[in-house]
């Protein structure tokens, strides 16, 4: 027999609080162990990794949304879709740091102007703000 875990020792386990493990519940992504009559449900080690595994998945950026659907994937065994969707999560990702990318350089510009102004009253950066 496998050691059963509380409510309590699954989240930490799995490095979470009870609330986490709650809300993974009611988002369908943990099944609700049956509760005894008297007693406390009871969390299997399988109860554990996938928890890890959601925390793991959110790390690299699915929502919980496309945590759910991997998970299904997981289930039927379909590795060339679940492929398909961390490619399209890999591009997503990178699209996001080409975005921050023209955003620092964007700032840095702005930043600079101001170092380079006279300290007027007009600041370069609040004027290209309003300007754009």
């Amino acid at each position: 027999m496998t050691a059963q875990l509380t409510i309590g020792k699954l989240a930490q386990a799995a490095g979470v609080n009870i609330e986490t493990i709650r809300y993974y519940q009611r988002r369908g992504l943990l099944d609700i162990p049956a509760k005894p009559l008297g007693g406390h449900r009871r969390y299997s080690a399988e109860h554990t990794k996938r928890v890890r595994f959601i925390k793991r998945a959110q790390a690299l950026g699915f929502t919980l949304e496309e945590i759910g659907g991997l998970l299904t994937l997981d289930e039927a065994c379909t590795c060339s879709e679940t492929r398909a969707l961390a490619v399209h999560k890999l591009e997503a990702i990178e699209q996001k740091m080409a975005d921050l990318a023209s955003m620092r350089q964007a700032l840095d510009d702005l930043v600079q102007q101001c170092d380079a102004g006279d300290g007027g009253a007009n600041c370069p950066i609040i004027d290209a703000l309003v300007s754009a």
